[in-house]
Parts: C-alpha cells; sequence; structure tokens
C-alpha cells in the first residue's frame, strides 16, 4: 500500500489552506508540509496497525497483521484454519477479545530464528510468538519436551 498519494493529498491541503494568507503564510505552510510527511507516515502505519488489531479480534478465523516493505505498509491476512490443522490452539482467546500490542525487542540473531520457525510453521512471527508465551505460562510440560541435562555453577 503506498502512502505518498494519502500524504501528498495531506499536503497539497494544507498548503491550500494557507493560501488566503499571503505568501508568508503561505511559506509557512509549505515548510510545515514538509516535516509533516515522517509524522503522517507514522500516524498512518499506527492507524492501520491498530485496524488489523482490530479487525484480528472481530475474526476468529483470520490474523490479520501489517508489515513494512520498505517505507510502504501492506497487509497480510493469515487463515487461522491454516494453523489449526498443524498445531492445537494456542490459548483460549480472552473473554473480553481485546488484543494488546507491545514492543518487543530482540536480538537479531533470536529475531532471525524466530522468523525462520515461524515460517517453516507457516505462520507469522506474532502468532508463532503468542503460541510460543501462551505455551510456556502453561509450563515446561506443555511446550512438549522435558528440560533435560545438568548445569554446573
Amino acid at each position: 500500500m503506498n502512502l505518498g498519494p494519502h500524504i501528498d493529498s495531506l499536503r497539497r491541503d494544507l498548503i491550500a489552506s494557507a493560501a488566503p494568507g499571503g505568501p508568508e503564510v503561505r511559506g509557512a505552510a509549505e515548510l510545515l508540509a514538509g516535516a509533516l510527511d515522517a509524522s503522517a507516515r507514522l500516524t498512518m502505519l499506527e492507524l492501520l496497525a491498530d485496524a488489523a488489531a482490530e479487525i484480528t479480534a472481530q475474526f476468529g478465523s483470520a490474523t490479520v497483521e501489517v508489515r513494512l516493505r520498505g517505507r510502504d505498509p501492506e497487509l497480510v491476512i493469515t487463515e487461522l484454519a491454516l494453523v489449526e490443522e498443524r498445531e492445537p490452539p494456542a490459548a483460549p482467546a480472552p473473554e473480553s477479545g481485546h488484543v494488546s500490542r507491545i514492543t518487543l525487542r530482540l536480538p537479531e540473531p533470536l529475531k532471525d530464528q524466530a522468523e525462520r520457525a515461524a515460517s517453516g510453521e507457516g505462520i507469522s512471527v506474532n502468532a508463532w510468538l503468542v503460541r510460543a508465551v501462551a505455551a510456556a505460562l502453561r509450563g515446561p510440560d506443555s511446550l512438549g519436551r522435558r528440560p533435560t541435562g545438568y548445569a554446573r555453577s
């Protein structure tokens, strides 16, 4: 999805609204319009992410994610039926149906491993992480293996 035309539209509207104020006001509006690009792009991405989370919460059969390709977002829909065929359900959805967003900072090698694991299972990284967290909270037996070995201090 190309955000450029939408941002250009905002820029044109701002400059046009300043035109009656004369050349100085128009010049100030042009400066503001230039600075608007990054802020408008970020606001639109946040809007898309919120919409994707709300749509995902409304549908029980698919998840919607926003992914960036360069500077342009793309909406990715993953059918949960495909995930359920491979794995049992991760965890019951919260009764409220609300989905919360968090920021997770991972070391690059760990992020790469998570992306490979999710791709290998045909699911999104978000779905893979949700399932991993839910399994970890259920305890070590729910991960399908028990910790073995020994440690020295």
